[in-house]
């Protein structure tokens, strides 16, 4: 699943694609993409509206047009693709916008798993998706002092009070590890057991790493690549998480792979060593 970098790198990419460009019309083949509208209306809504600039809000794209947004998860294996002329779709493509100058942009998406809608650009905090986000994880938004006040309220284990998106946005399963790994801490500790030391080399870590991998423009894992057809480079980088039976980069002991709250979790048992071991 594209995470947070992958999206805000699809949402650059975007950019130096199709703003300025007015929508003539969307064609949707499969209506389920489109949340709270038909396709006719969410057609009729959004055409002859001008992109003018495209945001991130955690991992929701918000493409803001004259009066309107147009807000698009990816979900799993949602892509968008550029083409400078009209172009047949392929079976995997099921919404196609068309612009006034001839180009489209087609949403891509293997599993269907994807969802856009039309909104009033004046209520995007508003939307259901949105409305729940914790703040975006970068050093002017992610308060240290609200973080640990968080923490301390919850006895649930770390790694997945932080893939809930409510006390920071925009982590998945790959920056989890990671960052868990940066900060040594095992990604069962209950949260309200970390230590202001372990909480604040914690909150670093997410900063750093996101950084980091948005920098690379992202990680590769299996088909992922943004809107101008590049694979990111972050994989390269990865200590944790797809690492498992290799050293340790910091210790040399192998990397382990358990399931938390169902999902594959890489960690260093040296490193990152679990609470009363």
């Amino acid at each position: 699943m594209p995470e947070l970098p992958e999206v805000e790198t699809v949402r650059k990419g975007l950019s130096q694609l199709v703003i300025g460009k007015t929508i003539s019309k969307v064609e949707v083949f499969w209506p389920k993409i489109i949340e709270q509208l038909s396709p006719s209306d969410f057609n009729h809504r959004v055409s002859n509206q001008t992109i003018h600039e495209i945001k991130r809000r955690g991992k929701f794209l918000i493409f803001c047009l004259d009066q309107d947004v147009i807000i698009s998860h990816l979900r799993m294996e949602g892509k968008y693709h550029y083409f400078p002329e009209v172009t047949k779709p392929n079976k995997h493509v099921h919404v196609v916008f068309t612009f006034s100058d001839g180009s489209q942009l087609h949403y891509q998406d293997v599993r269907k798993f994807g969802r856009m809608c039309a909104y009033h650009k004046n209520h995007v905090e508003e939307y259901p998706g949105i409305a729940k986000l914790g703040p975006e994880p970068f050093n002017e938004t992610f308060d240290l002092k609200t973080f640990q006040q968080q923490l301390k309220k919850s006895s649930k284990a770390i790694k997945p009070l932080l893939l809930d998106q409510k006390l920071v946005t925009g982590l998945g399963n790959i920056y989890v590890d990671e960052a868990l790994w940066q900060a040594k801490i095992h990604p069962e500790t209950p949260a309200n057991e970390l230590k202001p030391k372990e909480i604040k080399e914690l909150h670093r870590a997410i900063i750093e790493v996101l950084d980091k991998a948005i920098q690379a423009g992202g990680t590769t894992i299996r088909s992922y690549v943004n809107a101008l057809g590049d694979a990111g480079n972050f994989q390269v980088e990865l200590n944790a998480y797809g690492q498992e039976g290799l050293p340790c980069p910091r210790c040399g002991s192998p990397i382990q792979k358990i399931k938390v709250a169902q999902r594959g979790t890489h960690f260093c048992p040296k490193c990152q060593k679990k609470r009363g071991k």
